[in-house]
């Protein structure tokens, strides 16, 4: 395939993680971008068809209002080698409520997740159970004769560590929220 580039494609495609050769695996970087849009009828369905329409890696979405009752925040996490990336980004500047769009990848950012995860109890594995919930410092919300459900927020990479962590005792059922996130103010420098 090499042989048929210009030198000029060749530095193309490298700078943007697309093989050269046939052989050659792309390189997806995952990126996480806000977007403010007017908080409108149809504005979330928009951003959706356009990821559907173009074949864009939807990994995650979490929308909400903001301070301002007309703008809503979107946070999305894809995954794409530059080029997609690039076009992502171009797509969500030119569709018609979209206010601004930030690439958090690209900044210091903080980024948050909610996870309700219900598990089967007994009272042999209680005591494991709570000192797990202990050091990733969630929190009971209910409790059955047989099942506990926990809450807990952090960065997806401590949910995915609980999860994990709480597969051997049965999982029953879990709901995860996608990513929120924010660029992180750094005063002082980073």
């Amino acid at each position: 395939m090499a042989q048929d580039l210009t030198p000029q494609q060749i530095f193309r495609k490298k700078a943007a993680g697309e093989p050269v050769y046939d052989d050659e695996p792309q390189q997806h970087h995952r990126h996480v971008i806000s977007v403010l849009l007017e908080n409108s009828i149809g504005a979330l369905n928009r951003v959706a068809n356009m990821f559907a329409q173009r074949g864009f890696n939807l990994e995650s979405v979490a929308v909400g209002e903001t301070d301002d009752p007309t703008v809503s925040r979107m946070t999305i996490v894809t995954t794409g080698n530059d080029r997609i990336i690039g076009q992502v980004l171009k797509q969500l500047n030119n569709l018609v409520d979209t206010l601004r769009v930030e690439d958090l990848s690209e900044v210091p950012f903080v980024e948050r997740e909610l996870c309700l995860l219900q598990v089967t109890y007994t009272q042999e594995n209680r005591k494991e159970l709570m000192d797990i919930l202990e050091i990733f410092r969630g929190k009971v919300i209910n409790i059955t004769q047989d099942s506990m459900m926990f809450e807990l927020t952090g960065p997806t990479s401590k949910i995915n560590a609980f999860v994990g962590m709480m597969q051997p005792h049965g999982i029953q059922e879990i709901a995860r929220s996608g990513r929120v996130a924010l660029a992180r103010n750094t005063p002082f420098g980073t």
